[in-house]
């Protein structure tokens, strides 16, 4: 069994998911999809971006590893009437059922950054996109200071050591790792640029409550948890969490959650 399948269909995203809507639907906005453009969305979930750029008129193929997580895309799809999206499955490190120079735009936002052989999955990215088309990436930054990049860090000292041959996902993070990959893909490096943008997390909630909501739904944390009730540590883990959400949580109201995470933003010209 593919482990990366497992971790993604452990849970159910789809609950995160719908903290990350609006903050998903603003930033497809700047990217400036036009109707007719043909776009890949790597690692896309139920939808968080792909629909988005489907509903401005972009001709859009969400791939994702997780089944349960295609079928809420496409029952999100079904649900609105679109003609113009479809999701199915397949694996960012190998898209062989995808012909060279497909799209004009491929997007992955927090998706592709947690499959195996990152190298692999640039090659592929770079593959896909045509001749004078943009790969367009969001990646949590490793050691960052906001929400995610910190529940990673929190949870991996709570989990055993990663196999022998773990590449981070966080690396994905790094510039100078994001510019190896992609120029070993082909990319020149002066057509790789990035910046930092911020993501929001908002749900109408309780910072605890959005706590619940990763330990119940997110693998990664779910298998945190897992790990430190097998030690006996899942009460530390559980208050390191709660303060971490709890110290970030800016809403006003006790009774809703809005937590902004930073990312690196990469664009690598074609």
């Amino acid at each position: 069994m593919n482990a990366n399948k497992m971790l993604w269909e452990k849970g159910d995203f789809t609950r995160l998911a719908e903290t990350m809507r609006e903050s998903g639907a603003a930033l497809v906005a700047k990217l400036g999809i036009t109707p007719g453009l043909n776009v890949l969305d790597l690692g896309c979930g139920d939808g968080t971006t792909a629909l988005p750029a489907a509903r401005l008129g972009a001709n859009v193929q969400g791939v994702d590893i997780a089944s349960n997580l295609v079928a809420a895309g496409n029952a999100r799809v079904q649900a609105e009437g679109l003609t113009n999206i479809t999701f199915r499955e397949g694996d960012a490190i190998d898209l062989h059922d995808i012909a060279d120079e497909t799209f004009d735009l491929v997007v992955s936002v927090f998706g592709a950054m947690f499959a195996p052989k990152p190298f692999d999955v640039a090659r592929e990215m770079f593959r896909v996109t045509r001749d004078g088309g943009r790969i367009v990436m969001g990646n949590w930054i490793p050691g960052d200071p906001t929400l995610v990049a910190q529940i990673l860090k929190v949870s991996s000292a709570y989990t055993p050591a990663p196999p022998e041959g773990f590449i981070s996902p966080m690396l994905w993070g790094v510039e100078d790792s994001v510019k190896e990959r992609f120029v070993a893909a082909g990319a020149l490096e002066e057509n790789i640029s990035f910046s930092r943008e911020t993501f929001t997390f908002e749900a109408p909630y309780s910072a605890a409550t959005f706590l619940d909501t990763f330990r119940n739904y997110y693998g990664p944390t779910m298998n945190a948890f897992e790990a430190a009730q097998k030690n006996g540590t899942e009460a530390d883990l559980k208050r390191e969490l709660e303060v971490l959400f709890e110290s970030h949580n800016q809403s006003t109201d006790k009774n809703k959650t809005s937590i902004p995470a930073t990312f690196l933003k990469v664009t690598v010209l074609r």
